[in-house]
């Protein structure tokens, strides 16, 4: 028998020159279905909690760094994003009131100043956005120290065209110090957005803000640097308050850093777990955010036993930011105290009572708070008030060491110290114009 050589010619492929490429290549495949496996059987496996959750993730913030503002790739990306990590906290069965988008400062995302043309991009994205119920945080309007005379009637511009975008301007660094020159731009954009809206409601998405740093996942002060990511949000007022109902001065501390743990690290677990490649977990903003059904000054009054804005008040609000930026998670953002008069029905109540000041609230953010936030104030509030009041919270930020703080004002047009105020808007609560003297 006659044995026949048979040459088997191998075609000459990039896969064969490049085996490790091909390892790789396979490396990936098998990293992402074991990512989408896990994924899956979260929530498949997921089993409801037997009693309502005593707090809610109040936001799902996702950053990404936009090529220009027609880049509808990016967003689109972050849109699926955000509804996929959705079902999963959900099917986990927290409640995930909201999602987020926040992006570069937008001042880096143009040439020269903003223009019409800018505005009709950002509606391109506005519309998008809206008809998904997700809203988009655009950042800094100017760089760091800069006065723009134009900005104001831009921004009401923007207000009109656009539902959902928020904007700040930032009014103190750690690089140079306070911005008088933006606070003058910040001033003229709070009273021309008060006079274009009804009840001045348009100030709800524009905030001044010292030293805050990217990466917040609250509105209006969010924005963006680097690599896509996302962080998360919380809301829960009711949380602390259930662990004060059971706790005194002395074991407070220890309680509720005990439960925050407790109840937040499987929120963080999640996030690590719906991370991947393209987005990355940059951790929790531990910010205890209030709602109308959940109220940071109830909770603050559930440990003192007096009205909010009473002695031993600023006590309560150290104690709480002592816990909440040491816990035992990623955080990120302010992490610190939010006290927001016209979301808060307790705060806005011991507000109607006069209990404390604007002031006040400033001496409470030096030792725990994220600064000044939807704070009603005269309509006829002059523009140099506005300035001093910014310059006050600029030199906070940079006094305690470059601390997060915003000044989110609310002047009410028709409105004077003592009126009383009311809003057609479902998020905020009655209360009463504020003095500043």
């Amino acid at each position: 028998m006659t044995t026949q050589t048979v040459s088997h010619t191998t075609p000459v492929t990039e896969s064969y020159r490049k085996p490790g490429q091909r390892t790789k290549d396979i490396r990936m495949k098998i990293t992402k279905l074991f990512s989408i496996t896990i994924i899956s059987l979260i929530l498949l496996s997921a089993d409801k909690p037997n009693q309502k959750l005593d707090f809610s993730i109040r936001t799902i913030t996702a950053g990404v760094t936009l090529e220009n503002l027609d880049d509808m790739v990016s967003i689109k990306e972050a849109i699926r994003f955000l509804e996929k990590s959705k079902k999963v906290f959900e099917a986990k069965g927290y409640i995930v009131q909201t999602l987020r988008i926040s992006t570069q400062n937008i001042h880096e995302l143009i040439s020269n100043e903003p223009t019409a043309q800018t505005i009709e991009q950002l509606k391109k994205i506005d519309t998008i956005l809206v008809q998904k119920d997700i809203g988009l945080a655009i950042g800094e309007l100017v760089k760091e120290d800069q006065y723009d005379e134009k900005m104001a009637a831009w921004t009401v511009a923007l207000t009109k065209e656009t539902s959902n975008i928020s904007f700040s301007v930032p009014i103190a660094s750690e690089s140079k110090g306070v911005h008088y020159n933006s606070i003058q731009t910040a001033s003229e954009i709070c009273v021309a957005l008060a006079k274009s809206s009804k009840g001045g409601e348009a100030n709800f998405r524009f905030t001044a803000s010292a030293n805050c740093p990217d990466g917040i996942p609250f509105f209006p002060a969010a924005f963006h640097k680097g690599k896509n990511s996302f962080a998360i949000g919380l809301e829960y007022p009711n949380l602390i308050t259930k662990v004060f109902e059971n706790s005194d001065w002395e074991d407070a501390e220890i309680n509720l850093k005990n439960e925050l743990n407790k109840q937040f690290k499987p929120v963080e677990i999640l996030g690590q777990i719906v991370q991947n490649a393209d987005w990355h977990y940059d951790g929790i903003d531990t910010s205890p955010a209030p709602g109308l059904d959940a109220s940071i000054g109830k909770a603050i009054e559930t440990l003192t036993g007096k009205a909010f804005g009473s002695t031993t008040t600023l006590s309560a609000c150290a104690l709480l930011t002592k816990v909440i930026k040491n816990l035992d998670i990623k955080s990120c953002g302010y992490s610190g105290l939010m006290l927001p008069i016209i979301e808060d029905t307790v705060l806005a109540q011991r507000a109607m009572a006069a209990n404390y000041t604007v002031e006040e609230l400033l001496l409470f953010s030096s030792v725990s708070g994220t600064g000044l936030d939807v704070v009603p104030i005269s309509g006829s509030t002059s523009k140099e008030t506005i300035e001093g009041i910014y310059r006050d919270v600029a030199f906070l930020s940079i006094k305690y060491f470059n601390k997060a703080l915003s000044a989110r004002l609310f002047p009410i047009p028709g409105k004077t110290v003592g009126d009383t105020i009311h809003f057609d808007n479902p998020y905020l609560t009655s209360s009463v114009i504020m003095p500043l003297d």
